[in-house]
């Protein structure tokens, strides 16, 4: 009941404010803020308008410039920000050539969009100059939003209980801008225009989340490269925040045995040889680069769910159309390599190829024999081999076992994440609390990487954004 009349009293404003208070664990957290900020906080949620001075003006400078009006680091270039769909963006000339310097280009994001859905609802940010061009293109995706996906142990036991009688508990409806199926990159060709669509961005961001009902905004997964461009992000009022990094190798050798002799530890080059040993005592597993990945997808994808299922950390789930649809529109970037033994397929790896590097993907294993057989190594050993012998200098691979990895020599490639709540208030909270929550804190192997340092500090201040 009382629900109902501050609904009806406050147009409601005030029922919003509160509702999303609660999803992200309500008035006892603010109240719990040391010395005076917390009551101060819970003071301000109480308001019959649910904002303070600083939101209300800021709202009403939303009403005043409404989203797709003329928004840019500087009046001079009046970019305008526009929400568009799938086939107004594919009818952009500027489309073809988004993301062109990436390995992940336009055509990588039309393969998700068509073929992994997960209640994910696609759309693209354009923006376009005063004569209406497109002259970038970002894209985003909605989804309700677990924020502590990341966590476990003690701090998500409590979550867990309070959802058996609330489910929505600490979900929100989100705004999450980037790849689905990936890292996020800026559309744009060097550091300076990054630089300039992320101002564009930051500036429209909030307006544009409001009109598609999200309450909070997120952009996933950015190399820190970006740290530099996206910084009009943070100063709108977002909070960055370290997300499980990748990891990258220099793989300058001729050779799988150089890599080992010049980079390895004795005790490393010793370990792997045992394995590789011990695995050649069976029959022959032998790995073979496929071109057309439709002719196997029934045999290797129950291979890639066996090691989606025991990741303990899970966002997008690939099905076989994106593997099948992959192979056949970027045939140019795809790399896809079985390996069998005896005849049967017993692992997978799917990589993407750009320029001097190859980037490892997605792997399925077999596990009823892969720990016998030390089949995972066999596969790093085998891929590195193969881009070593054509030449590519540096591997990149996504961000699971980190522990090999670290042995193998690899270095973390932090990713980014930038997150704000659209409510000045409750925003002050997600500052606060998703530090604690953030899932490298909770990663032991992670400390062992040199680099580690590298997850929450500045970052480069000039580079290969674009590259």
């Amino acid at each position: 009941m009382w629900m109902r009349i501050l609904h009806d009293t406050t147009g409601g404003q005030f029922v919003a404010v509160v509702g999303d208070m609660l999803r992200l664990g309500g008035s006892p957290m603010l109240a719990a803020i040391p010395g005076a900020l917390g009551p101060s906080l819970t003071a301000l949620v109480g308001r019959r308008d649910g904002a303070p001075a600083s939101a209300r003006a800021s709202a009403a400078r939303d009403r005043a410039a409404p989203p797709g009006s003329p928004v840019a680091r500087g009046d001079a270039r009046q970019t305008r920000v526009e929400i568009v769909s799938r086939l107004e963006i594919a009818r952009c000339r500027h489309w073809r050539r988004a993301f062109a310097n990436q390995h992940k280009d336009r055509r990588y994001y039309e393969v998700v969009e068509d073929t992994i859905r997960q209640g994910f609802d696609y759309r693209y940010f354009a923006v376009k100059d005063t004569a209406g061009e497109v002259r970038a293109a970002q894209p985003f995706f909605l989804l309700d939003q677990d924020l502590v996906a990341g966590v476990s142990g003690t701090m998500r036991r409590p979550v867990d209980a309070i959802r058996r009688l609330w489910p929505r508990f600490m979900t929100l409806r989100t705004l999450m801008i980037g790849c689905a199926a990936g890292e996020g990159h800026v559309d744009a060709r060097d550091d300076a225009a990054a630089a300039d669509v992320a101002s564009v961005l930051a500036s429209a961001i909030k307006g544009h989340a409001r009109e598609v009902g999200a309450r909070l905004i997120v952009l996933k997964e950015f190399p820190a490269i970006y740290r530099d461009a996206l910084q009009p992000f943070v100063t709108a009022g977002f909070v960055r925040l370290p997300s499980l990094p990748m990891v990258r190798l220099n793989i300058s050798y001729g050779t799988f045995e150089a890599y080992m002799s010049k980079a390895l530890s004795a005790n490393m080059r010793r370990n792997l040889r045992k394995k590789f040993k011990a695995a050649a005592r069976g029959p022959a597993i032998v790995m073979e680069q496929v071109g057309d990945i439709a002719s196997v997808v029934d045999d290797v994808y129950p291979l890639y769910l066996q090691v989606f299922e025991r990741s303990s950390l899970r966002f997008e789930k690939l099905s076989k159309d994106y593997l099948r649809a992959l192979g056949r529109r970027m045939p140019d970037k795809i790399r896809f390599f079985v390996w069998r033994r005896e005849g049967r397929i017993v692992a997978f790896a799917m990589c993407m190829v750009h320029r001097n590097t190859i980037f490892f993907e997605y792997l399925g294993l077999d596990y009823n024999i892969a720990l016998k057989v030390h089949l995972y190594h066999l596969i790093i050993r085998d891929l590195l081999s193969w881009a070593m012998v054509r030449g590519y200098k540096w591997c990149v691979s996504t961000a699971v076992s980190y522990d090999p990895k670290y042995h193998l020599r690899f270095a973390l490639a932090p990713l980014d994440l930038y997150v704000r709540h659209t409510s000045g208030v409750l925003n002050l909270a997600v500052k606060m609390f998703l530090p604690l929550v953030e899932p490298t804190r909770y990663d032991r192997t992670l400390r062992q990487f040199a680099n580690y340092g590298d997850l929450w500090v500045k970052g480069p201040t000039s580079g290969s954004s674009a590259s």
